[in-house]
Protein backbone atom coordinates (compact mmCIF):
# COMPACT_ATOMS: atom_id res chain seq x y z
CA UNK A 1 0.00 0.00 0.00
CA UNK A 2 1.36 3.24 -1.09
CA UNK A 3 1.99 5.55 1.75
CA UNK A 4 0.97 9.19 1.23
CA UNK A 5 3.90 11.57 0.84
CA UNK A 6 4.37 13.61 3.93
CA UNK A 7 3.51 17.28 3.38
CA UNK A 8 6.43 19.62 3.63
CA UNK A 9 5.91 22.22 6.30
CA UNK A 10 5.64 25.82 5.00
CA UNK A 11 6.62 27.30 8.30
CA UNK A 12 10.38 27.47 7.61
CA UNK A 13 9.72 28.93 4.17
CA UNK A 14 7.31 31.51 5.52
CA UNK A 15 9.70 32.29 8.30
CA UNK A 16 12.51 32.73 5.81
CA UNK A 17 10.38 34.98 3.67
CA UNK A 18 9.40 37.03 6.67
CA UNK A 19 13.02 37.38 7.76
CA UNK A 20 14.13 38.31 4.26
CA UNK A 21 11.26 40.72 3.91
CA UNK A 22 12.01 42.28 7.23
CA UNK A 23 15.67 42.66 6.32
CA UNK A 24 14.80 44.18 2.98
CA UNK A 25 12.28 46.41 4.64
CA UNK A 26 14.82 47.49 7.19
CA UNK A 27 17.32 48.22 4.43
CA UNK A 28 14.83 50.25 2.41
CA UNK A 29 13.58 52.02 5.51
CA UNK A 30 17.15 52.84 6.45
CA UNK A 31 17.76 54.35 3.03
CA UNK A 32 14.60 56.39 3.20
CA UNK A 33 15.39 57.55 6.73
CA UNK A 34 18.85 58.62 5.67
CA UNK A 35 17.52 60.52 2.69
CA UNK A 36 14.24 61.73 4.12
CA UNK A 37 15.67 65.19 4.85
CA UNK A 38 17.02 65.45 1.30
CA UNK A 39 14.21 64.12 -0.87
CA UNK A 40 13.91 67.37 -2.87
CA UNK A 41 16.67 68.19 -5.38
CA UNK A 42 16.70 71.81 -4.21
CA UNK A 43 17.46 70.70 -0.65
CA UNK A 44 20.28 68.47 -1.85
CA UNK A 45 21.70 71.41 -3.81
CA UNK A 46 21.59 73.69 -0.76
CA UNK A 47 23.42 71.16 1.40
CA UNK A 48 26.07 70.59 -1.27
CA UNK A 49 26.67 74.34 -1.72
CA UNK A 50 26.95 74.92 2.02
CA UNK A 51 29.34 71.99 2.52
CA UNK A 52 31.61 73.29 -0.22
CA UNK A 53 31.49 76.95 0.82
CA UNK A 54 31.38 77.05 4.61
CA UNK A 55 35.10 76.47 5.22
CA UNK A 56 35.85 79.68 3.29
CA UNK A 57 33.54 81.73 5.52
CA UNK A 58 34.88 83.36 8.69
CA UNK A 59 33.52 85.31 11.62
CA UNK A 60 35.15 88.74 11.90
CA UNK A 61 35.70 89.92 15.48
CA UNK A 62 36.24 93.65 15.95
CA UNK A 63 37.43 94.82 19.37
CA UNK A 64 36.46 98.48 19.28
CA UNK A 65 38.76 101.30 20.30
CA UNK A 66 37.71 102.76 23.68
CA UNK A 67 36.89 106.16 22.16
CA UNK A 68 34.39 104.50 19.82
CA UNK A 69 32.39 102.95 22.67
CA UNK A 70 29.22 104.37 24.14
CA UNK A 71 27.97 103.42 27.62
CA UNK A 72 26.54 99.92 27.50
CA UNK A 73 28.15 99.03 24.16
CA UNK A 74 29.54 95.55 23.60
CA UNK A 75 33.30 96.09 23.14
CA UNK A 76 33.43 93.32 20.51
CA UNK A 77 31.35 93.57 17.37
CA UNK A 78 30.94 90.65 15.02
CA UNK A 79 30.51 90.39 11.28
CA UNK A 80 31.19 87.88 8.54
CA UNK A 81 33.75 87.60 5.76
CA UNK A 82 35.09 85.05 3.31
CA UNK A 83 38.38 84.07 1.72
CA UNK A 84 38.62 85.01 -1.94
CA UNK A 85 42.37 84.39 -2.08
CA UNK A 86 44.69 82.26 0.06
CA UNK A 87 45.37 85.05 2.56
CA UNK A 88 42.77 87.72 1.72
CA UNK A 89 39.27 88.07 3.13
CA UNK A 90 36.41 90.26 1.95
CA UNK A 91 34.06 91.77 4.53
CA UNK A 92 32.00 94.93 5.08
CA UNK A 93 33.79 98.18 5.86
CA UNK A 94 31.45 99.04 8.73
CA UNK A 95 32.34 95.70 10.35
CA UNK A 96 35.99 96.79 10.80
CA UNK A 97 35.45 100.49 11.56
CA UNK A 98 36.90 101.96 14.76
CA UNK A 99 38.92 98.82 15.39
CA UNK A 100 41.55 98.44 18.08
CA UNK A 101 42.10 94.75 17.35
CA UNK A 102 40.83 92.43 14.62
CA UNK A 103 40.65 88.65 14.54
CA UNK A 104 38.82 86.12 12.41
CA UNK A 105 37.38 82.81 13.55
CA UNK A 106 37.49 79.99 11.04
CA UNK A 107 34.76 77.43 10.55
CA UNK A 108 36.70 74.93 12.69
CA UNK A 109 36.75 77.36 15.62
CA UNK A 110 40.35 78.52 15.31
CA UNK A 111 40.85 82.28 15.80
CA UNK A 112 43.75 84.14 14.17
CA UNK A 113 44.83 87.80 13.92
CA UNK A 114 43.83 89.88 10.90
CA UNK A 115 44.77 93.31 9.63
CA UNK A 116 43.04 95.73 7.28
CA UNK A 117 44.66 95.60 3.85
CA UNK A 118 42.37 98.08 2.09
CA UNK A 119 38.95 99.65 2.41
CA UNK A 120 36.31 101.15 0.17
CA UNK A 121 33.64 102.83 2.30
CA UNK A 122 32.02 104.11 -0.88
CA UNK A 123 30.48 100.67 -1.32
CA UNK A 124 31.02 99.41 2.27
CA UNK A 125 33.78 96.89 1.47
CA UNK A 126 37.02 96.05 3.29
CA UNK A 127 39.82 93.59 2.60
CA UNK A 128 41.61 91.81 5.46
CA UNK A 129 44.89 89.91 5.36
CA UNK A 130 45.73 86.92 7.55
CA UNK A 131 49.19 85.37 7.74
CA UNK A 132 48.86 82.83 10.56
CA UNK A 133 46.86 80.41 8.43
CA UNK A 134 46.12 79.76 4.78
CA UNK A 135 42.60 79.72 3.44
CA UNK A 136 40.94 76.32 3.99
CA UNK A 137 39.11 77.10 0.74
CA UNK A 138 38.18 80.14 -1.32
CA UNK A 139 34.99 81.41 -2.93
CA UNK A 140 34.70 82.66 -6.47
CA UNK A 141 32.50 85.47 -7.71
CA UNK A 142 29.63 84.89 -10.08
CA UNK A 143 27.62 87.56 -11.89
CA UNK A 144 25.07 89.65 -10.02
CA UNK A 145 23.94 91.05 -13.38
CA UNK A 146 22.81 87.55 -14.37
CA UNK A 147 20.46 87.12 -11.39
CA UNK A 148 16.93 86.05 -12.35
CA UNK A 149 13.85 86.84 -10.29
CA UNK A 150 12.82 83.82 -8.27
CA UNK A 151 16.19 82.08 -8.12
CA UNK A 152 17.51 80.78 -4.82
CA UNK A 153 20.11 82.65 -2.78
CA UNK A 154 22.03 81.19 0.17
CA UNK A 155 23.60 83.07 3.09
CA UNK A 156 26.27 81.88 5.53
CA UNK A 157 27.17 84.13 8.43
CA UNK A 158 27.21 84.91 12.14
CA UNK A 159 23.96 86.71 12.99
CA UNK A 160 23.84 87.55 16.70
CA UNK A 161 27.30 85.90 16.99
CA UNK A 162 25.90 82.48 15.97
CA UNK A 163 28.65 81.21 13.67
CA UNK A 164 28.00 79.02 10.60
CA UNK A 165 24.37 80.10 10.40
CA UNK A 166 22.83 79.16 7.05
CA UNK A 167 19.76 80.71 5.46
CA UNK A 168 18.02 80.60 2.10
CA UNK A 169 15.88 83.10 0.26
CA UNK A 170 14.75 84.22 -3.16
CA UNK A 171 16.11 86.96 -5.37
CA UNK A 172 13.35 89.53 -5.68
CA UNK A 173 14.63 92.54 -7.59
CA UNK A 174 17.62 94.78 -8.22
CA UNK A 175 16.41 98.04 -6.64
CA UNK A 176 17.80 101.55 -7.19
CA UNK A 177 19.54 102.88 -4.10
CA UNK A 178 17.12 105.82 -4.12
CA UNK A 179 14.43 103.38 -2.95
CA UNK A 180 16.42 102.35 0.12
CA UNK A 181 15.77 104.56 3.19
CA UNK A 182 18.90 106.62 3.68
CA UNK A 183 21.00 107.06 6.81
CA UNK A 184 24.54 108.15 7.61
CA UNK A 185 25.90 104.61 7.83
CA UNK A 186 24.87 103.57 4.32
CA UNK A 187 27.39 103.37 1.50
CA UNK A 188 27.18 106.48 -0.68
CA UNK A 189 28.25 104.98 -4.00
CA UNK A 190 26.08 101.91 -4.45
CA UNK A 191 23.73 102.65 -7.33
CA UNK A 192 21.50 99.63 -6.82
CA UNK A 193 21.08 96.84 -4.28
CA UNK A 194 20.17 93.17 -4.44
CA UNK A 195 16.80 92.76 -2.72
CA UNK A 196 15.90 89.24 -1.57
CA UNK A 197 13.85 87.35 1.00
CA UNK A 198 17.01 86.32 2.87
CA UNK A 199 16.93 87.42 6.50
CA UNK A 200 20.04 89.56 7.08
CA UNK A 201 20.73 90.51 10.69
CA UNK A 202 23.58 92.06 12.61
CA UNK A 203 26.55 89.71 12.27
CA UNK A 204 25.64 88.73 8.70
CA UNK A 205 27.26 91.88 7.33
CA UNK A 206 30.12 91.13 4.95
CA UNK A 207 29.07 87.54 4.43
CA UNK A 208 28.60 85.92 1.02
CA UNK A 209 25.34 85.74 -0.89
CA UNK A 210 25.65 82.53 -2.92
CA UNK A 211 23.77 81.24 -5.93
CA UNK A 212 22.92 77.55 -6.44
CA UNK A 213 26.36 76.96 -7.96
CA UNK A 214 28.12 78.30 -4.88
CA UNK A 215 29.33 81.49 -6.58
CA UNK A 216 29.30 84.81 -4.70
CA UNK A 217 26.74 87.15 -6.27
CA UNK A 218 26.56 89.66 -3.41
CA UNK A 219 27.71 90.69 0.05
CA UNK A 220 25.22 90.93 2.90
CA UNK A 221 24.64 94.43 4.24
CA UNK A 222 22.78 94.52 7.54
CA UNK A 223 23.13 98.31 7.75
CA UNK A 224 20.92 98.70 4.70
CA UNK A 225 18.49 96.08 5.93
CA UNK A 226 18.21 97.76 9.32
CA UNK A 227 17.13 100.97 7.62
CA UNK A 228 14.28 99.40 5.69
CA UNK A 229 10.70 99.30 6.94
CA UNK A 230 10.81 95.52 6.72
CA UNK A 231 14.06 95.02 8.60
CA UNK A 232 14.82 91.34 8.98
CA UNK A 233 12.25 90.32 6.40
CA UNK A 234 13.91 91.85 3.37
CA UNK A 235 17.56 91.14 2.64
CA UNK A 236 19.64 93.93 1.12
CA UNK A 237 23.03 93.15 -0.37
CA UNK A 238 25.85 94.83 -2.29
CA UNK A 239 26.01 93.44 -5.86
CA UNK A 240 28.94 91.09 -6.39
CA UNK A 241 29.91 92.71 -9.69
CA UNK A 242 30.54 96.00 -7.88
CA UNK A 243 32.65 94.24 -5.25
CA UNK A 244 34.68 92.41 -7.91
CA UNK A 245 35.43 95.70 -9.61
CA UNK A 246 36.68 97.42 -6.48
CA UNK A 247 38.84 94.42 -5.51
CA UNK A 248 40.52 94.63 -8.89
CA UNK A 249 41.01 98.40 -8.50
CA UNK A 250 42.48 98.06 -5.01
CA UNK A 251 44.96 95.45 -6.19
CA UNK A 252 46.01 97.45 -9.27
CA UNK A 253 46.11 101.03 -7.99
CA UNK A 254 45.34 100.94 -4.27
CA UNK A 255 42.22 103.03 -4.87
CA UNK A 256 38.74 102.37 -6.26
CA UNK A 257 38.36 103.89 -9.71
CA UNK A 258 34.69 104.79 -9.79
CA UNK A 259 33.59 108.15 -11.10
CA UNK A 260 34.37 111.09 -8.81
CA UNK A 261 33.62 114.78 -9.39
CA UNK A 262 35.80 116.12 -6.58
CA UNK A 263 33.14 118.35 -5.06
CA UNK A 264 31.24 118.88 -1.83
CA UNK A 265 27.46 119.01 -2.24
CA UNK A 266 24.55 120.43 -0.22
CA UNK A 267 20.88 119.50 -0.53
CA UNK A 268 18.70 122.52 -1.37
CA UNK A 269 16.29 121.62 1.40
CA UNK A 270 19.12 122.24 3.88
CA UNK A 271 19.56 125.85 2.78
CA UNK A 272 18.20 128.69 4.86
CA UNK A 273 14.84 129.85 3.40
CA UNK A 274 16.08 133.46 3.16
CA UNK A 275 19.07 132.38 1.11
CA UNK A 276 16.91 130.24 -1.13
CA UNK A 277 14.58 133.15 -1.75
CA UNK A 278 17.49 135.46 -2.49
CA UNK A 279 18.83 132.93 -4.99
CA UNK A 280 15.42 132.66 -6.66
CA UNK A 281 14.99 128.96 -5.87
CA UNK A 282 11.37 127.82 -6.01
CA UNK A 283 11.80 124.04 -5.58
CA UNK A 284 14.06 121.45 -3.97
CA UNK A 285 15.07 119.89 -7.27
CA UNK A 286 18.80 120.04 -7.61
CA UNK A 287 21.93 119.89 -5.46
CA UNK A 288 24.14 122.87 -4.62
CA UNK A 289 27.84 122.70 -5.46
CA UNK A 290 29.58 123.98 -2.33
CA UNK A 291 33.32 123.31 -2.65
CA UNK A 292 35.44 122.17 -5.57
CA UNK A 293 38.80 120.47 -5.14
CA UNK A 294 41.74 121.93 -7.02
CA UNK A 295 42.51 119.94 -10.15
CA UNK A 296 39.34 117.86 -9.85
CA UNK A 297 37.25 116.77 -12.85
CA UNK A 298 34.55 119.25 -11.82
CA UNK A 299 37.04 122.10 -11.62
CA UNK A 300 38.55 121.26 -15.00
CA UNK A 301 35.08 121.26 -16.56
CA UNK A 302 34.30 124.75 -15.21
CA UNK A 303 31.82 123.85 -12.51
CA UNK A 304 31.37 126.75 -10.07
CA UNK A 305 31.38 126.40 -6.31
CA UNK A 306 29.88 128.62 -3.61
CA UNK A 307 31.38 131.35 -1.45
CA UNK A 308 31.46 131.32 2.34
CA UNK A 309 32.33 134.05 4.79
CA UNK A 310 34.97 133.81 7.51
CA UNK A 311 32.47 132.04 9.75
CA UNK A 312 31.82 129.36 7.16
CA UNK A 313 28.37 130.63 6.18
CA UNK A 314 27.23 130.45 2.58
CA UNK A 315 26.90 133.70 0.70
CA UNK A 316 24.81 134.75 -2.27
CA UNK A 317 25.13 134.36 -5.17
CA UNK A 318 25.30 130.60 -4.79
CA UNK A 319 27.41 128.21 -6.82
CA UNK A 320 26.08 125.98 -9.55
CA UNK A 321 23.04 123.86 -8.79
CA UNK A 322 23.18 120.42 -10.41
CA UNK A 323 19.66 119.53 -11.54
CA UNK A 324 20.42 116.43 -13.64
CA UNK A 325 23.17 113.90 -14.33
CA UNK A 326 23.10 112.47 -17.85
CA UNK A 327 19.51 113.67 -18.09
CA UNK A 328 18.36 112.05 -14.83
CA UNK A 329 16.92 114.56 -12.30
CA UNK A 330 18.63 114.76 -8.90
CA UNK A 331 17.51 116.21 -5.58
CA UNK A 332 20.00 114.85 -3.02
CA UNK A 333 23.81 114.73 -2.87
CA UNK A 334 23.55 110.95 -2.88
CA UNK A 335 21.73 111.03 -6.22
CA UNK A 336 24.66 112.83 -7.84
CA UNK A 337 27.31 110.73 -6.11
CA UNK A 338 25.81 107.34 -6.98
CA UNK A 339 25.11 108.24 -10.62
CA UNK A 340 28.64 109.54 -11.14
CA UNK A 341 30.14 106.59 -9.24
CA UNK A 342 28.60 104.22 -11.78
CA UNK A 343 31.06 105.61 -14.34
CA UNK A 344 34.75 104.83 -14.82
CA UNK A 345 37.81 107.02 -15.43
CA UNK A 346 37.75 108.33 -18.98
CA UNK A 347 33.95 108.37 -19.15
CA UNK A 348 32.20 111.68 -19.78
CA UNK A 349 29.31 112.75 -17.53
CA UNK A 350 26.85 115.42 -18.66
CA UNK A 351 25.85 117.69 -15.79
CA UNK A 352 22.85 119.97 -16.24
CA UNK A 353 23.29 122.97 -13.94
CA UNK A 354 21.24 126.03 -12.99
CA UNK A 355 23.47 129.09 -13.25
CA UNK A 356 22.53 132.76 -13.51
CA UNK A 357 18.84 132.04 -13.94
CA UNK A 358 19.16 129.52 -16.75
CA UNK A 359 20.08 125.92 -17.43
CA UNK A 360 23.24 124.85 -19.15
CA UNK A 361 25.11 121.60 -19.74
CA UNK A 362 28.70 120.86 -18.75
CA UNK A 363 30.59 117.77 -19.87
CA UNK A 364 32.88 116.40 -17.16
CA UNK A 365 35.61 113.92 -18.09
CA UNK A 366 36.30 111.63 -15.15
CA UNK A 367 39.89 110.84 -14.27
CA UNK A 368 41.82 108.15 -12.43
CA UNK A 369 42.80 108.89 -8.86
CA UNK A 370 46.19 108.15 -7.39
CA UNK A 371 46.55 106.44 -4.02
CA UNK A 372 47.79 109.72 -2.51
CA UNK A 373 44.77 111.65 -3.77
CA UNK A 374 42.49 108.88 -2.65
CA UNK A 375 43.90 108.88 0.88
CA UNK A 376 43.70 112.67 1.16
CA UNK A 377 40.00 112.56 0.34
CA UNK A 378 39.42 110.20 3.26
CA UNK A 379 39.61 113.14 5.63
CA UNK A 380 36.41 114.69 4.27
CA UNK A 381 32.73 113.91 4.30
CA UNK A 382 30.12 113.19 1.67
CA UNK A 383 28.30 116.50 2.04
CA UNK A 384 28.67 119.84 3.74
CA UNK A 385 26.90 120.54 7.02
CA UNK A 386 23.71 122.55 6.70
CA UNK A 387 24.51 126.24 6.26
CA UNK A 388 23.76 128.63 9.08
CA UNK A 389 21.02 131.29 8.90
CA UNK A 390 21.72 134.12 6.49
CA UNK A 391 20.24 137.57 6.03
CA UNK A 392 19.37 139.01 2.60
CA UNK A 393 23.04 139.78 1.80
CA UNK A 394 24.59 137.30 4.19
CA UNK A 395 26.14 138.09 7.59
CA UNK A 396 29.10 140.37 8.03
CA UNK A 397 32.43 138.91 7.06
CA UNK A 398 34.69 138.75 4.06
CA UNK A 399 34.26 135.91 1.56
CA UNK A 400 37.01 133.35 1.43
CA UNK A 401 39.28 133.36 -1.59
CA UNK A 402 37.92 131.38 -4.51
CA UNK A 403 39.62 128.15 -5.46
CA UNK A 404 39.20 125.94 -8.48
CA UNK A 405 36.50 126.64 -11.03
CA UNK A 406 35.97 129.79 -13.05
CA UNK A 407 37.51 133.10 -11.84
CA UNK A 408 35.62 134.65 -8.96
CA UNK A 409 33.73 131.44 -8.22
CA UNK A 410 34.19 128.56 -5.82
CA UNK A 411 36.22 128.23 -2.69
CA UNK A 412 39.67 126.97 -1.92
CA UNK A 413 39.72 123.22 -2.44
CA UNK A 414 39.59 121.20 0.75
CA UNK A 415 39.91 117.58 1.73
CA UNK A 416 36.14 117.21 1.48
CA UNK A 417 34.73 115.41 -1.53
CA UNK A 418 31.61 113.71 -2.72
CA UNK A 419 33.21 110.43 -1.68
CA UNK A 420 34.73 109.03 1.49
CA UNK A 421 37.01 106.17 0.51
CA UNK A 422 40.08 105.74 2.71
CA UNK A 423 42.56 103.03 1.79
CA UNK A 424 45.21 101.60 4.04
CA UNK A 425 48.75 102.01 2.68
Amino acid sequence: MTQPRPQRSLRPVLAGLLIAGAAAGAYVTGQVSAQRALVVPDEINTVEVVRAARTAVVQVNNTLAPEALMPGDDPVEVGTGFFYKKDLIVTAYHVVQDSENLTVTLQNGRTVPAKVEGVDPGIDVAVLRVTAVGAPSTLEFGSSAALVQGQKLITIGSPFKIQNFVGTGTFSVMAPASQIPRSDNLASEVGEYIISTNSIQGGNSGGPILDSRGAVVGIANANAAANSMAAGLIGISIPGDLVKQTLSDLERTGAPQRGNLGVTLVALEDLDPALRQLAGLVSNQGVLVDEIQAGSPAGRAGLRGSLRNSRGQLLAPLGDIIVAVDGRPVSQPFDVTSLVAAKRPGNVVRLTVWRGGRRQDLNVTLQQRSLEEFQSQSQGSAASPAPQDLGPQGPAGQPQQPGSGLPGQGQQGSQDSDELIPVSP
